[in-house]
């Protein structure tokens, strides 16, 4: 018998998950919400991969409490996620799949362009979702930080500048241009802050295009859209830096910047 998977968390995308791996054959093992990862670890001491498909604000948490066993062989799906996210849990070398897809309740997966995967267990995952007609790829180690940059620009610049402009990406991007790159320069500046190192802004920029045009009726902004940029103008605010277009957003709605 294959070696199992553990997922920890079974929302929609986890969900999707589980189906990707049961279908080339791996047992799954969910752990579900107040569940207690020591007792399933007992159980599960050796998984191929410990996939964690929480949302961003329960991932330190959840990392945080993870079990010993299972600290080698981690897996990432999340958005706003950067190497010190890990790092800061002692945790070196993770498979980090920087999603590409949307799942919704009631709704089949819409695909944007393919999902990188890197890291040790890459390969399994990208087999995973091939099997389940979601096309992913392999990345090596070093484009897997512009890669996640590039992911993290395309979610919070759409919903950022879409709390003022509403629409698609691709009505942001045609009608909305000037304001939209305001917006991702900021948000690149962040960026690289949290990183600890150099961001190439045409790079990543690109990227948000291919991603805008992968999905061009994407709504931009949702319910996750004022946490986002309240967490931008908090990051800009311990950093010192200059967002004064992010900081006339967040006026406009509201928010104390």
């Amino acid at each position: 018998m294959h070696e199992p998977i553990v997922i920890v968390g079974i929302g929609e995308m986890g969900a999707v998950f589980a189906h990707a791996f049961l279908r080339i054959g791996r047992p799954v093992y969910p752990l579900i919400r107040g569940a207690d990862p020591g007792e399933l670890s007992r159980a599960v001491p050796e998984p191929s991969l410990v996939l964690i498909t929480v949302a961003e604000d329960a991932l330190h948490p959840v990392l945080a409490g993870l079990p010993a066993a299972w600290r080698d062989r981690v897996g990432l799906v999340q958005n706003e996620l950067l190497p010190p996210d890990w790092a800061r849990h002692d945790i070196t070398a993770p498979t980090v799949a920087i999603v590409w897809f949307e799942k919704k309740p009631g709704r089949a997966t819409r695909v944007i362009i393919p999902t990188p995967v890197s890291g040790p267990s890459a390969a399994l995952v990208v087999e995973a979702l091939r099997s389940i007609d979601l096309p992913a790829e392999v990345i090596e180690s070093p484009d897997l930080a512009p890669a996640l940059v590039a992911k993290n620009l395309y979610v919070l610049t759409g919903n950022i500048a879409g709390l003022r402009t509403g629409g698609t990406v691709a009505s942001l991007w045609a009608d909305h241009r000037d304001f939209a790159r305001r917006v991702a320069e900021e948000i690149l500046t962040i960026q690289q802050w949290l990183l600890g190192a150099p961001v190439d802004h045409p790079r990543a920029i690109a990227a948000m295009q291919a991603g805008f045009a992968g999905d061009p009726d994407h709504a931009t902004t949702g319910r996750s859209a004022p946490s986002r940029l309240a967490r931008a103008l908090a990051y800009a605010d311990e950093a010192g830096i200059a967002v004064p277009t992010l900081r006339e957003i967040g006026r406009e709605i509201g928010l104390s910047v």
